[in-house]
């Protein structure tokens, strides 16, 4: 209880916890909460983001957008895309539309609100497609690419470094060794030459699959050293003794009563590794060795910040990095929180 106390007291930890909370509930929740189809094209490129107005002449209407009429400057001749008063669409709400998914729970094809018009609350990129709605359907691969990647290499760590450290000898030698392999190969151009072998053509789940599996290449290493350093000094303690004592195998000894000793330790440390892959996904899919279209992630859409001139006239395309930002922080503080929590010689 003096824990959780202290947990409730770290204000960061707990705002970041909470946040999280909304991120994973609209990752569920993101196909019902698209207002457009993420890869219809449109005329409205580069639009900024469109407001949502409720008076119209001091009368209260509902929601509603204006619509965007395309003019040519009478002083550059280029083509720009104004706001027209005179055409107003009326925002409607549990809308029915598309239906495309990569994990979304919910089920059919109805949408929280939509419009005929141009409601685009992000803006548009180079293509017209509704920025909101594709950074929607991103959260799905950047928030969900961490706890697919956790799930895979935790395991596999904590099984490889437990067995190092409870049977020793010659396998715990051997399994040191591989691991020491494993760690001197650089990790950057080897998920590289590994994301290039996955096609541009193949099918959005496994495509998410296998950028998962290539991140969890070497995510279980560094996890499997700790391990079998916390297994070393835990099989030295009377508990672990009296099981051996009463005839308990290793392996039993390893997931019976070590394993549970850890849990505090592992807790915070998917919670810190998360963020470490997301990023790493973002990285890929930023220089287009990752997530491929249709699907998309925030890694992606923030390429197209690529070019300097396109940032510099539209900056509304940087809101997927700052949703990055946000995620990796909250991970980051949410562990911190965590690992005053677990550690028990902190005073409170």
């Amino acid at each position: 209880m003096r824990g959780l106390a202290r947990f409730s007291r770290n204000r960061l930890a707990l705002v970041s916890l909470i946040v999280l909370i909304l991120l994973y509930l609209i990752m569920a929740f993101s196909g019902f909460l698209e207002p457009e189809n993420p890869t219809a094209q449109s005329r409205y490129s580069y639009l900024p983001p469109t407001a949502v107005h409720f008076f119209y002449q001091g009368r209260w209407v509902g929601p509603y957008v204006f619509g965007i009429q395309r003019r040519r400057n009478p002083v550059t001749f280029a083509e720009e895309q104004v706001v027209d008063p005179q055409l107003r669409y009326p925002v409607y709400f549990l809308v029915r539309g598309w239906h495309y998914r990569l994990f979304g729970i919910f089920p059919s094809d109805l949408h929280l609100f939509g419009s005929a018009g141009p409601l685009h609350p992000f803006g548009t990129d180079a293509l017209g497609r509704d920025l909101f709605s594709r950074t929607l359907q991103g959260s799905e691969v950047s928030l969900g690419i961490g706890l697919v990647v956790v799930a895979f290499t935790f395991p596999v760590g904590i099984l490889i470094g437990g067995l190092s450290g409870i049977l020793g000898g010659v396998t715990d030698f051997l399994i040191q060794r591989l691991l020491e392999i494993l760690l001197s190969v650089p990790t950057l151009p080897l998920l590289l030459a590994l994301s290039m072998l996955v096609p541009a053509n193949t099918p959005p789940v496994d495509s998410f699959l296998e950028i998962a599996a290539i991140l969890a290449v070497l995510g279980w290493t560094g996890l499997a050293r700790v391990v079998r350093g916390q297994v070393l000094a835990l099989r030295q303690l009377d508990y672990v003794a009296a099981s051996q004592a009463i005839g308990a195998s290793r392996l039993r000894i390893l997931i019976r009563h070590i394993t549970p000793n850890l849990a505090s330790y592992l807790i915070v440390s998917a919670t810190l590794s998360i963020p470490g892959y997301i990023l790493a996904e973002s990285a890929l899919s930023f220089l287009g060795l990752g997530i491929h279209p249709p699907l998309t992630s925030w890694g992606l859409l923030l390429s197209a910040a690529l070019n300097s001139n396109s940032l510099a006239a539209h900056p509304w395309i940087l809101i997927p990095g700052g949703c990055i930002a946000l995620a990796v922080l909250c991970f980051n503080f949410l562990g911190d929180g965590l690992r005053d929590l677990a550690d028990p010689h902190r005073l409170s």
